[in-house]
C-alpha cells in the first residue's frame, strides 16, 4: 500500500471521475468497467485486512452476475471507495502504516506498549485504538453482527460497538469502556493531544489488552 497520500488521493479520484454515476442497466459492459476499476483500487489502496480490503470480494462475485447485479453493487462499491479515501484525506490510514510495521513488532500492542514507554502517548494510543477497532470488526464476524451499513458503506467503531453489545457479545461495562477508548484514539488521530495524560493511555493500553484476551475473535 503506497504510503504517499497525495497519490492515494489521486488514484481515488481518477478511478472515480472514470466511473459515470449515470449508467443504466443496458450499459452491461460499461457497469461491469467502472465496478472492476472500483474495486481494483481498494484491493490497490486499502491497508491488508482492513474492512475495505475484507469487503471486496464480496462485492466481486458480482462482476459475472449480469446488468441488474452489477447495477445493484456498483453504487455501493463506490461509497466504499469514497470512504476509503475519506479515511485517507483524514490521515487516518497513513498515520497507522507511517507507525505500525508488522514486520518490525509482532504485536501491534506490544509496540503501542514501546511508543508509551518511550513517551511517544499520542502514536501509542493510535495504535492501540486501530488494534481494538480491528478486533471489533472480527468480532463482528464471530457473533454474526454486520460491519456495513444497508448502503454498502461501513458502520463507525462507535456502532459496531453499540451493535455488539446489543448482540450480546459482552456487557454494558464493556461498552462504555469500549466508547471511551476509541474517544481518546479520536482525540489522538485528530491532534487534541492536551485532552488526555499519558497515564489515560497506560489505562487504555491494560484495558484494550484484557479486552482482547476476554474476548477473543
Amino acid at each position: 500500500m503506497p504510503l504517499d497520500r497525495a497519490a492515494a488521493l489521486k488514484q481515488i479520484d481518477d478511478v472515480l471521475a472514470r466511473c459515470p454515476t449515470s449508467l443504466k442497466i443496458s450499459d452491461e459492459l460499461e457497469l461491469s468497467k467502472s465496478l472492476s476499476l472500483i474495486l481494483s483500487a481498494i484491493r490497490r489502496l486499502a491497508p491488508h485486512d482492513s474492512i475495505y480490503a475484507n469487503n471486496v470480494e464480496g462485492y466481486e462475485r458480482y462482476l459475472t452476475s449480469g446488468a441488474l447485479g452489477l447495477i445493484t453493487t456498483l453504487e455501493p462499491a463506490r461509497g466504499m471507495l469514497q470512504a476509503l479515501r475519506s479515511d485517507y484525506e483524514s490521515g487516518y490510514l497513513q498515520s497507522v502504516v507511517e507507525l505500525v510495521h508488522a514486520d518490525i513488532f509482532a504485536d501491534f500492542l506490544e509496540m503501542a506498549d514501546y511508543l508509551l514507554q518511550q513517551g511517544y502517548k499520542d502514536p501509542a494510543a493510535v495504535v492501540t485504538g486501530s488494534v481494538l477497532e480491528e478486533h471489533l470488526r472480527k468480532l463482528c464476524a464471530k457473533h454474526n453482527v454486520d460491519i456495513v451499513k444497508t448502503d454498502g458503506s461501513p458502520k463507525k467503531a462507535d456502532s459496531l460497538n453499540s451493535d455488539l453489545s446489543a448482540a450480546g457479545a459482552y456487557s454494558k461495562l464493556d461498552l462504555k469502556n469500549v466508547t471511551a477508548w476509541l474517544d481518546l484514539r479520536n482525540k489522538a488521530a485528530h491532534g487534541l493531544y492536551t485532552q488526555y495524560t499519558q497515564e489515560q493511555v497506560a489505562l487504555m493500553l491494560q484495558g484494550a489488552r484484557d479486552f482482547v484476551l476476554r474476548h477473543p475473535a
